[in-house]
């Protein structure tokens, strides 16, 4: 497994953000879980097995260059208004171009598309989601959340994430 390098690229970044988002497939579950792993191991996100991934594969998009996988985003749906901007990640060495921005762009359209109303994550980047019409609520908001995933995380008693939380329009 190769290590995810933290040096920037070297490309211009007007022409990265360009690169198409398109559905993770079952190949890319090792590089999806190296990207989230990078982040996890810094505790930046939670840890997910490569196994779940596996399993939510069909919730994953994924930026792809030069054969590489360089961002990864995932919506989950709790329940029928409620879906989870989930598991979203940019390689180091592409931060800060636009990726992260354009795939909560496609999981926010995905979401209207199934008919969702409300959209939420769970972050350290409030700064980032505010920019993009997330508002900042207690976590009692999203009992789906709370009662569904996070009672089985290791820092359910201790969360230390912020709640972010969208009303999406038709």
């Amino acid at each position: 497994m190769e290590p995810i390098k933290t040096e920037r690229v070297a490309a211009s970044p007007l022409a990265l953000p360009e690169l198409p988002i398109r559905p993770a497939r079952l190949e890319d579950v090792g590089s999806i879980h190296r990207l989230l792993k990078h982040y996890s191991d810094r505790d930046i996100l939670l840890p997910r097995p490569e196994g779940d991934i596996f399993h939510s594969l069909r919730e994953f998009k994924v930026v792809e260059w030069n054969g590489k996988i360089i961002a990864c985003c995932a919506l989950q749906i709790f329940t029928r208004d409620l879906g989870e901007v989930r598991s979203l990640a940019v390689a180091p060495e592409h931060a800060g171009l636009g990726f992260g921005r354009r795939l909560v762009g496609v999981i926010e359209q995905e979401a209207r598309q199934i008919g969702l109303s409300k959209l939420m994550a769970l972050t350290y980047e409030v700064r980032f989601f505010s920019k993009s019409g997330f508002e900042v609520v207690e976590m009692n908001v999203l009992p789906e959340k709370v009662w569904g995933a996070c009672i089985n995380c290791h820092k359910f008693r201790n969360c230390d994430e912020i709640a972010v939380l969208k009303t999406l329009s038709p």
